[in-house]
Formats: structure tokens, sequence, C-alpha cells
């Protein structure tokens, strides 16, 4: 606990200096191809029970991730094949549409976006329609770096200025939702427990966005 309060203490020092800095968000656009926008709309139409034109959402939740490992570079490669991989049996059994996140945050911080805000990824089961996912390279034999910290506030406060944003969660942290107005998955079995991006990490970085009010449930 002695180790986390002075941990916290350094984030904020780190913080009032990062907010003087130009904050950098660095396009790395992953390929939204016509298959990739027909899976989207199709998997909004199936499991949300969303049928629209366009595989746009309208953002209400800010979900945080860990990768589980590789690097931007692996990770990015992945996220940019339209089609999930085969081993991936449960949720290519409810579409081989592929995950992916709007934004990656690496090691030293540095933010790299994916594809707009507001353009439909699949990274949190039941709330993927109104949810921005931001991965983090790290996983917990890796943990995420005090520069993911910062990186992240900065993305949720200039986010939270785009859209109106009403929550902030760790993906595991996603099952408070189940049973909410806000959880939308028409299967009741479909749901995968999840770690990351941990605690630690989802209690600096709320700390350096208190005065935003964002809640963390329902």
């Amino acid at each position: 606990m002695k180790n986390l309060i002075y941990a916290l203490f350094v984030l904020v020092a780190c913080w009032t200096k990062a907010q003087i800095n130009e904050f950098k968000i660095v396009s790395k656009p992953i390929d939204y191809s016509p298959e990739r926008v027909r899976l989207s709309l199709e998997y909004l139409k199936d499991h949300h029970h969303i049928v629209q034109n366009s595989p746009t959402i309208s953002p209400k939740i800010i979900v945080l991730h860990y990768t589980a490992g590789g690097t931007v570079e692996t990770n990015y490669k992945y996220f940019n094949k339209t089609h999930l991989e085969s081993a991936r049996n449960i949720l290519k059994k409810q579409s081989t549409l592929n995950v992916s996140s709007q934004f990656i945050v690496d090691r030293d911080g540095t933010i790299y976006q994916l594809m707009e805000p507001n353009m439909f990824a699949r990274h949190t089961i039941g709330l993927n329609y109104c949810a921005i996912g931001i991965e983090n390279i790290g996983s917990r034999k890796q943990p995420l770096t005090e520069k993911q910290v910062l990186a992240n506030a900065q993305l949720v406060r200039y986010l939270t200025k785009k859209y109106t944003i009403e929550y902030l969660i760790g993906h595991s942290e996603y099952d408070a939702f189940r049973g909410s107005k806000l959880w939308k998955e028409t299967d009741p079995n479909y749901f995968t427990v999840k770690d990351d991006p941990g605690k630690d990490f989802m209690t600096k970085v709320r700390l350096l966005v208190t005065d935003l009010h964002l809640k963390d449930k329902p």
C-alpha cells in the first residue's frame, strides 16, 4: 500500500509536468476495408440489435486493456487482419470479425490511433456499440508503465472533450454492466473473464482524471 501511495504522488508530479508538454497522437490506421465494414454492421445487428448503414458508434464508455504481450507492430499487424484467427474458437463462433481497438499505447507512452474513435471496433463484449478501446502494450508478467498511465489519462481527457463519455473502466470490470440498459449482447452465454489492465493501473489513471467524474459502473 505504501508503495502504491508513493507511486501515486510521483504520478501526480509527473502529470503536472506532462500537462505542459504537447499532447500528440500518431496516426497508424488499420485497414477498414469494405469487408470489415460489412462484418461490423453484421456484428452490430446480430449482437447488439442495432441496424444502421455505417459502422459508427456514439461513445459513452472508455475501456482500458492490455495486449497480453507483443509490440505495437505485432499487435498492429494482428488487428489489421479483417478476419479472426482460427485459434480463437469461442470468439469465432460469434463472428469472424477480428478484434481491434481504436488506440494502442506503447510502453514509452506513445499513443497510436488505429481508427476514428467513433468507428466500431470489437474489443469488449456487450459494449462495443458504445465503447472506445485503448490497448496498452503489456501483460500480467510485463506490468504497464508509468508513462502509459500518463498517456492513458491524457487520452481519456482528450476523448471526453470530443464525446459524451460517462464511464471509464478496465476490461476486467465490464461484468458490472451485464443486466444494465447499456449491455446489448443478444447471446446471454457469450462472456469471457478478463483481468486486464490491472487494479493498480486503473487506480493510477483514475487519480489523474478524478475531476472528470467518470463512473465505473452503471
